[in-house]
């Protein structure tokens, strides 16, 4: 029996798949502005080799990895370099996918990328503000009012009160709490 440390508990927990022999397993990917470094190559290896164990205990893995393929970095390194963003994305997809050939890593099931799925990411914020989970700020930008879901630190066992704006979370005039983010520029 696999067992994982469940960050909410802080104990080990058996794992038991929803679905009986099948799991489905989402890993944020990479932004795709430059090659990738060593800090990618952790979770790319260690997914691998959980979706490898997984697959030999007879369970079907649906292994899902995104690629952001759009962000402020995305965008001013294409400026910078003089090409389309899709022409930067590509060539570091592209890399990406040479890196983890190299380190011997499977193919994932899909692999979306964010500009796929900007209308369903504009419905969701749309939702949010709705709700007041999320506000426009005088300079455009739509954060997510962390004040609005109690549960926000729950996993690391963090308070708001605790946490210091600033280390984790940048500073911004344009927010009505330090701890808010952004969801959309």
């Amino acid at each position: 029996m696999l067992k994982i440390y469940n960050t909410l508990t802080r104990k080990k927990t058996d794992f038991v798949p929803l679905t009986p022999n099948t799991i489905s397993l989402y890993v944020c990917g990479v932004t795709v502005y430059d090659v990738c470094h060593i800090g990618h190559a952790r979770p790319f290896v260690f997914f691998d080799l959980f979706h490898r164990f997984m697959s030999s205990q007879g369970v079907t893995v649906n292994f899902v990895r995104n690629i952001t393929d759009i962000d402020d970095k995305i965008i001013n390194r294409a400026n910078e370099l003089g090409i389309t963003i899709t022409e930067l994305t590509d060539k570091y997809t592209r890399l990406m996918h040479e890196d983890l050939e190299a380190l011997n890593c499977l193919p994932v099931n899909h692999e979306p990328r964010a500009t796929d799925y900007i209308d369903s990411m504009i419905a969701l914020v749309e939702r949010l503000i709705a709700k007041e989970c999320a506000y426009v700020a005088e300079n455009g930008d739509v954060y997510f009012r962390v004040e609005a879901y109690e549960q926000y630190g729950a996993l690391s066992h963090k308070d708001l009160e605790g946490m210091m704006a600033g280390i984790r979370v940048e500073v911004d005039a344009n927010k009505e709490g330090p701890m808010d983010f952004v969801l959309w520029k």
